[in-house]
């Protein structure tokens, strides 16, 4: 009986075949923005979270007679015009900040991803469903946003209230273009001549065909509610005051940056950090998820 040896067969597959290390780090030569806008994210929302800890103040003390510090090793940042401590109010408010831009992500991507399939799929709601989103999109979304607090009382909820609202249009017209497309594939009309309910056919074959659009809109929505928050407490029509907020730091420093430019340099580089690592993921994950831009690249 003659024997075959599969040995150098097996060695063969597993020379050819890459290890997960070496495709790891394929992709991640391929999607460097991916990665550089995680590892800006990770670490400011580290520090955001760690801030009971490492925050070396109480956020809200005031100390008259330490106002306007340099940074130093007791304050690394150095203090405000009320003497409190800067390093302890910036990564207070990176809590603050980062929570109203994922409220806001996940309020307006649900909210559009219903009423966009709603138009996309009843014929007879596409009319005021997409009317009620063009009136709503003909309004900057700073004055929306502006208009809904001033007759609202200043808190967390009503401002990712206030910033939700002017986002969802721009979702609902891509779930909308999106519903239409995929209702006229084969295996949609089939499931509909099957007589499967609606909503199952749109969990099942309709939402699973939207996941990575919705992924990326709702990264650069996040990255535009953490920018209108922090304008928004600039404005004075944000936050309340007893919470952290980059934008209340530099609202509170504007007047005083000829001598202590301190005070709005480190929530500005934090904001813009913050926003920057943001749309770097939203910009990585497009990339990453659109077949199309992958075979380009």
């Amino acid at each position: 009986m003659t024997t075959v040896s599969l040995a150098p067969a097996a060695a063969g597959a597993a020379v050819c075949t890459p290890t997960i290390r070496s495709r790891m780090r394929r992709w991640l030569r391929k999607h460097p923005t991916l990665i550089v806008g995680a590892a800006l994210l990770s670490t400011v929302a580290a520090l955001s979270v760690a801030a009971p800890w490492i925050a070396s103040h109480d956020p809200q003390a005031l100390d008259p007679l330490a106002r306007f510090r340099p940074p130093s090793a007791e304050h690394l940042f150095g203090t405000d015009a009320m003497g409190r401590d800067l390093f302890s109010r910036t990564v207070w408010g990176g809590r603050a900040s980062l929570s109203v831009g994922l409220l806001v992500a996940v309020l307006a991507t649900s909210a559009g991803v219903a009423l966009g399939l709603l138009a996309g799929f009843v014929r007879w709601a596409e009319g005021p469903v997409m009317r009620l989103m063009d009136g709503l999109m003909a309004i900057p979304d700073i004055l929306l946003a502006i208009a809904l607090m001033a007759v609202t009382r200043a808190g967390l909820t009503t401002v990712v209230v206030a910033i939700t609202v002017p986002q969802v249009p721009r979702v609902v017209r891509l779930v909308r273009s999106l519903a239409l497309s995929l209702r006229e594939r084969q295996y949609v009309e089939a499931a509909h001549a099957l007589g499967t309910p609606l909503p199952v056919i749109l969990i099942r074959h309709v939402l699973p065909n939207m996941i990575t659009p919705l992924i990326v809109q709702a990264t650069f929505i996040a990255a535009t509610a953490i920018l209108i928050e922090a304008l928004l407490s600039f404005l004075g029509v944000g936050l309340p005051p007893q919470i952290p907020s980059w934008g209340t730091m530099m609202a509170d420093a504007r007047n005083f940056i000829a001598i202590a430019f301190h005070a709005a340099l480190f929530p500005g580089l934090f904001l813009a950090a913050t926003v920057l690592s943001v749309n770097l993921i939203g910009d990585g994950l497009r990339d990453a998820l659109d077949p199309r831009l992958a075979r380009q690249l």
